[in-house]
């Protein structure tokens, strides 16, 4: 039903900021400027999956969709779409796993300069998801793929390692996106010195990685948005491109999986915290 994690999706108050400053923290340029429907985005396609990040921009009813999410809830992750082959045939196989969605419907995107592109794209109930956004989308109606945004620096990111999400009710969780959405579960582990329960979803080249603090109590709250963790070839190269674009950028160290490195960007970047991940190719 679900063949890929399609992209990610930032809402943002500033585009042109937004713009800039993830040019200067992926290394790539974005490869879509445009929008309809009230609203703006800018469209990095990376090899694994595509980061949408889109701001409000004058009338219109999805504007006003995104103008509401940042009142609530302030610049972040506002939705996941993954990517199914056939959305109807998804929306009524859901609709009879208990997750109801909005009616397929299609989706134009007008360029700066004047082109469109349309696609169709479902959105399912939050309440049955565990309170997030999740957006069903089918390929490009005219069948050509987006092309891949081009480097704009050394060490440009590679593609998505994982996106987090913060629940506090695992089995809720393990069974909206493993027995409805059939997502692969491919790793479910507690480390009591870390406090944290994390279960991993394989999604083609993509992971949804949850994440359940084990000393809290399970509860109905809504689950959270957490991070993004990207992959790039060479950690130090891209290291050192974001540090000097002026990110507060934490050392490279060597992280949790084995044969991987790592480092965190501390600020100076909207939305979402962010982790680079570098392994070695025997890990």
């Amino acid at each position: 039903m679900i063949s890929a994690l399609d992209h990610v999706a930032l809402a943002v108050n500033d585009l042109d900021a937004a713009i800039d400053g993830y040019t200067r923290l992926l290394g790539l340029a974005p490869n879509w400027i445009g929008g309809d429907g009230g609203a703006r985005h800018a469209w990095f396609q990376l090899p694994n999956m595509a980061l949408d990040v889109i701001a409000p921009h004058g009338e219109g009813a999805f504007g006003d969709t995104i103008r509401a999410h940042l009142d609530a809830h302030g610049e972040g992750i506002w939705a996941l779409a993954f990517t199914t082959p056939d959305i109807e045939a998804a929306h009524t196989l859901l609709g009879r796993r208990g997750i109801g969605g909005s009616t397929p419907r299609s989706v134009r995107s007008t360029h700066d300069d004047g082109r469109k592109r349309y696609w169709t794209t479902s959105s399912l109930d939050a309440e049955a998801t565990g309170g997030l956004n999740i957006l069903l989308s089918a390929p490009p109606r005219d069948g050509v793929a987006w092309p891949l945004s081009e480097p704009t620096g050394d060490g440009p990111i590679a593609q998505l390692d994982h996106v987090v999400i913060q629940t506090p009710n695992p089995d809720r969780a393990l069974g909206v996106y493993g027995a409805k959405l059939g997502l692969d579960l491919r790793l479910d582990r507690s480390n009591p010195d870390w406090k944290v329960r994390q279960f991993f979803f394989r999604c083609a080249d993509s992971v949804v990685e949850f994440a359940a603090g084990v000393d809290r109590p399970v509860s109905d709250a809504p689950d959270r948005f957490g991070g993004l963790a990207w992959q790039v070839t060479d950690i130090d190269a891209a290291h050192a491109r974001i540090a000097s674009a002026g990110f507060d950028v934490s050392e490279v160290k060597t992280g949790r999986k084995p044969g991987t490195r790592v480092c965190t960007i501390r600020s100076g970047v909207a939305s979402a915290p962010t982790l680079l991940i570098s392994q070695s190719p025997r890990a």
